[in-house]
């Protein structure tokens, strides 16, 4: 049996894993140990690691789904990292919405062991985790990314080989970064809107039959905005950190990329307001601060 370890149990990641413990003999690590005990004494099959080194030894394939790039290096070096328990051989799926760079730098490290690398990002968000539909962004060698399928068709319906390594983060920075524009835009417009007297449900259903559709405005705004609910799905933290991804590489492509750069200036500016906590679609409230009015 194809023996799967899964490192990173977060929001998204613990559905990802609980689709792989249907399939797969699972070892589990997480940074908190008890999510991983947890975890383990729930579903069959499951099995908690001490430590990376220990999640890794003898596994086929190792997955990562950790905040940034920087904690997937964290966890490699030293007696308890991953590089001490990876099996020649072996393949890491980072499923970390990372950087190109630092991706291709991990890579690298591994290659010399012997192991091979992909980077997976995914999108779809919590809901796409727990039914596995998720979309799976790779980058890597063709071969990698086909031996890895079996792994990512546990939790992702669409995966697409976007290019070579760090072809999936930087599609999914961008992709985030253009999620981010659509809730600064929608939330400047609505509340403009709001204050000169216009309904932002008559505005929405407009704007919705009409080419300013997105699904911000189709789905993000209906659901949480004008009902105030502001589930927390996705931290504005994180979005943040993609955000600045995204806007670092249009530069490193020597792209003009003034909206991008603003866009990052603003939701560092709305994290910095609403805390470290606050979910992806609350920078909607600081717009509706600097306005003096509420989206409802």
């Amino acid at each position: 049996m194809t023996r799967v370890a899964f490192l990173g149990l977060g929001a998204i990641g613990a559905p990802m894993a609980r689709q792989l413990a249907r399939r797969f003999d699972l070892a589990v690590w997480n940074r908190t140990a008890s999510r991983a005990v947890a975890f383990a004494s729930t579903h069959h099959g499951a099995s908690q690691a001490r430590t990376p080194a220990d999640a890794a030894a003898g596994r086929d394939f190792v997955v990562t789904c950790l905040p940034t790039s920087n904690e997937v290096e964290q966890i490699l070096e030293g007696p308890t990292g991953l590089l001490a328990g990876l099996q020649r051989g072996a393949l890491v799926i980072d499923c970390t919405s990372g950087d190109p760079d630092s991706s291709r730098r991990i890579a690298q490290r591994l290659v010399e062991a012997g192991v091979g690398f992909i980077d997976a990002p995914v999108s779809g968000g919590v809901s796409g985790a727990e039914q596995g539909i998720l979309t799976v962004m790779c980058g890597g060698s063709a071969a990698n990314v086909e031996k890895a399928r079996p792994v990512l068709e546990a939790f992702g319906r669409k995966i697409v080989h976007c290019g070579d390594v760090g072809a999936g983060d930087a599609i999914k920075a961008v992709n985030n970064a253009m999620l981010a524009v659509h809730i600064w835009a929608a939330a400047e417009g609505l509340a403009s809107l709001k204050k000169s007297g216009v309904d932002p449900k008559i505005a929405l259903d407009v704007i919705n039959s009409s080419s300013g559709r997105s699904n911000t405005s189709e789905n993000l705004f209906p659901e949480r905005v004008l009902t105030r609910a502001f589930p927390r799905t996705f931290k504005l933290a994180l979005l943040d950190k993609d955000l600045r991804i995204a806007a670092d590489f249009a530069r490193a492509q020597k792209v003009s990329s003034p909206l991008l750069q603003l866009t990052s200036e603003l939701f560092r500016a709305a994290r910095l307001a609403l805390g470290e906590e606050a979910d992806h679609v609350e920078a909607a409230k600081l717009v509706e601060q600097w306005a003096g009015t509420e989206i409802r």
